[in-house]
């Protein structure tokens, strides 16, 4: 019997397991090898580092739960339940199946969330690749005065284009979808500078490692850097089996300890929120971690 497994290997569940297993609780991550940090290029606004990349970040997230005795294995979490056992202390657990059944007083779902990324070339692409990226709040410094172009509709699109003229005159929005309705938006993004292009048939590579935006009239438009917005799925999908709620797009609802509303079913990370950094997923974990060890009986020395 475990004390806690937590499901997803990537920031949130790495920090929730150092965090753990310097509370002296019996713990286990399974990761299905899928994080979304793995794909960060370099992390310009990660405390403490002038640039480190996600690979490198998570690395040495798990040796350092290594180094407090957390249990890091390779799997994928197919289902999830709760089971009433005779015993009292083990009434309420949580059985999660992954190749084999797992028995847990307490989950902890750091699943995450998999972006939309459209096809380069037209094959699909790793994402963030070359020039693709997904977080103008992570990395729109990097791309100040660069040439930008934005893959959306005129809603989820021309908002991240207008955050994007933060940091360059030079934004272009390329629709995915008919918006001739649109007029008052179009002409709210054209007053801020927001170039309103063609809908966009395809991207393509270019010699030098930037994307050309081929748009339906064959419109070639060379970009530095583009920011799809096509939306994601959210991992939620083991914990909204139990009955827990979630928002519209798939994110789990939790209060103030990340509890979510599956008694002893906690959640951190992207699987929570949309605002999608790696500070707010550490908060998280620190915030799970510590209020399922004050949930679990004491383990004194």
């Amino acid at each position: 019997m475990l004390e806690c497994l937590i499901i997803g290997g990537g920031p949130a569940g790495l920090l929730a397991a150092i965090y753990l297993g310097r509370y002296r609780r019996r713990i286990r991550v399974i990761d299905a090898g899928e994080s979304r940090a793995a794909t960060i290029p370099e992390s310009h606004n990660y405390p403490g580092f002038f640039g480190i990349g996600g690979p490198e970040l998570l690395r040495r997230l798990r040796a350092q739960a290594r180094q407090y005795g957390a249990e890091l294995v390779s799997g994928h979490v197919t289902s999830l339940r709760k089971e009433t056992s005779l015993r009292k202390e083990d009434a309420n657990t949580f059985v999660a199946t992954s190749g084999r059944d797992i028995h847990a007083r307490f989950i902890l779902l750091a699943t995450g969330i998999v972006d939309h990324c459209p096809p380069i070339d037209g094959r699909p692409a790793e994402c963030p690749a070359d020039a693709i990226r997904f977080c103008p709040i992570c990395d729109g410094y990097e791309a100040m005065d660069r040439r930008i172009g934005v893959l959306g509709d005129i809603d989820s699109g021309g908002k991240k284009a207008l955050f994007l003229r933060t940091y360059s005159r030079d934004v272009s929005l390329f629709l995915t979808e008919d918006t001739a309705a649109d007029a008052g938006r179009q002409e709210h993004l054209r007053k801020a500078d927001v170039k309103l292009m063609g809908k966009v048939e395809r991207l393509e590579r270019t010699s030098d490692h930037r994307l050309a935006v081929i748009t339906q009239t064959g419109e070639c438009h060379e970009m530095d850097a583009v920011y799809p917005a096509l939306g994601c799925v959210v991992r939620s999908e083991l914990a909204t089996a139990l009955g827990a709620s979630s928002s519209e797009n798939g994110n789990l609802q939790v209060d103030d300890h990340q509890r979510t509303t599956v008694e002893g079913l906690y959640a951190a990370g992207d699987v929570v929120t949309d605002l999608h950094q790696l500070s707010v997923a550490f908060g998280h974990a620190a915030i799970a971690a510590t209020a399922i060890h004050n949930s679990l009986p004491p383990n004194p020395r």
